[in-house]
């Protein structure tokens, strides 16, 4: 009899460790492939700028603060969001900010003013900002310290391919397709709903929503389930703002995010320009510019592996190595003639060497200030980062409407690279 009892209780563990294990691997598929769609609503406005600049006559100085009110509006919004992930939960926050942001991309394309569409735009990046740091709480209720690098390798790297949708479906609308630059911000940001409905359906909150999964983490890597009232808004907000590192860590990602969207911004107008369509150039250039996003994507895989695997999760190691190569992947770019091979592989790298740092630094969340205030931290963090990426939209506009020359970015971008490289020396985490 007793033989019985211990088998029943022997299968019962293993029954819910298999649970547990089923649940948690549903949550990093599902979170990552909601945000896998969130690009498509916020990326897309470089494919735009020769349509406003043609039908409303905008500058690409004016164009730059749309894009730098996008930025400072998603910047803001992570600093409440983040924190409202850890409340409210990361699934919910998630599904809202999809719908929410396919509502004001549609708002968007009715513009007709400067005004309009700075107001619109910026709207939507406060509904984009309801994805990245809610998901990421999400991820931290289901996976420990242990598997951190590889959770937030896959969690951004499919934030690196949704910038390569976010490019294709672009290129589609107005070259396969042949429709009007207003279409980008109607059709590309339904692809959100598709994501928004495979998190309702197949992705659970977290351990304790489910009756067959209790406090087994321990045994599979995850940490043990905490429960929320533990810390206050307050207490979370208290707890990552009086921490130097975070601040280190917000200047040297600050200079990487910047470097990040000067080329999603700016390299799409640098090789299309307003002839696009025309071009004699030996590979059609908008296929060039895909080569960027499918490189961000493959590098943001392949940092927070490396510093698990190679660094001995010393994140700020692989996030020098990776900036002091953007550096100089970015300088050459400024010598490639446009429609050759070179500018491709070239603009790959930029692109895997620019963005890949993305995944340490996220990882650096849960790193330094625990599951608890996961969400929290994103949010502050990635409100710093942001507010570096808004400064820079208009700063490169006006320079590019100065000298006339798009290659400008490229230098700019290698000096934001050194920058982080250099502050990024003084992460010892």
């Amino acid at each position: 009899m007793p033989s019985n009892t211990t088998d029943a209780s022997q299968y019962t563990s293993e029954e819910r460790n298999a649970s547990f294990t089923n649940y948690k691997w549903r949550a990093l598929i599902g979170v990552t492939f909601c945000y896998l769609f969130y690009y498509t609503g916020r990326q897309t406005l470089g494919f735009a700028v020769a349509g406003l600049q043609h039908d409303y006559g905008l500058s690409k100085y004016q164009i730059g603060w749309i894009s730098a009110t996008m930025l400072w509006c998603y910047a803001g919004g992570q600093f409440i969001n983040g924190n409202l992930g850890d409340k409210l939960g990361g699934k919910t926050m998630m599904i809202a900010g999809a719908v929410l942001s396919l509502a004001a991309n549609w708002l968007f394309s009715f513009g007709h003013t400067f005004v309009f569409f700075l107001l619109a735009w910026g709207l939507n990046g406060y509904f984009q900002s309801m994805g990245f740091a809610p998901g990421s709480r999400l991820l931290t209720n289901w996976w420990g310290h242990k598997h951190r690098g590889f959770v937030y390798g896959v969690y951004v790297g499919f934030s690196g391919f949704s910038s390569v949708l976010a490019y294709i479906l672009p290129v589609v609308i107005l070259g396969t397709m042949q429709l009007g630059w207003v279409w980008i911000f109607r059709l590309a940001p339904l692809s959100m709903l598709v994501g928004a409905l495979v998190l309702l359906l197949f992705v659970s909150e977290r351990p304790a929503a489910r009756d067959s999964v209790t406090a087994e983490q321990s045994s599979t890597g995850a940490t043990s389930v905490e429960p929320d009232e533990e810390l206050t808004s307050a207490q979370r907000y208290a707890l990552v703002i009086k921490d130097w590192r975070l601040y280190i860590t917000g200047l040297a990602l600050g200079f990487q995010n910047a470097a990040r969207y000067a080329l999603v911004v700016w390299v799409p107008v640098h090789f299309l320009g307003m002839d696009w369509k025309t071009s004699t150039t030996l590979i059609d250039p908008k296929w060039i510019t895909v080569a960027l996003p499918i490189g961000m994507a493959l590098g943001s895989l392949s940092n927070s592996w490396i510093s698990d695997v190679l660094f001995q999760r010393r994140r700020y190691v692989a996030i020098v190595w990776y900036m002091v190569l953007a550096c100089a992947t970015a300088i050459l770019m400024m010598f490639v003639p446009h429609g050759s091979v070179i500018a491709i592989a070239l603009l790959f790298l930029c692109g895997f060497f620019v963005f890949g740092p993305a995944s340490s630094f996220w990882a650096l969340c849960p790193d330094i200030f625990g599951r608890r205030a996961a969400g929290t931290a994103t949010g502050v963090l990635n409100t710093m980062s942001y507010l570096f990426a808004g400064i820079g939209e208009p700063a490169i506009g006006h320079i590019i409407d100065t000298t006339g020359h798009t290659s400008i970015i490229f230098p700019v971008v290698a000096g934001l690279c050194a920058a982080s490289a250099v502050l990024s020396l003084l992460i010892k985490r």
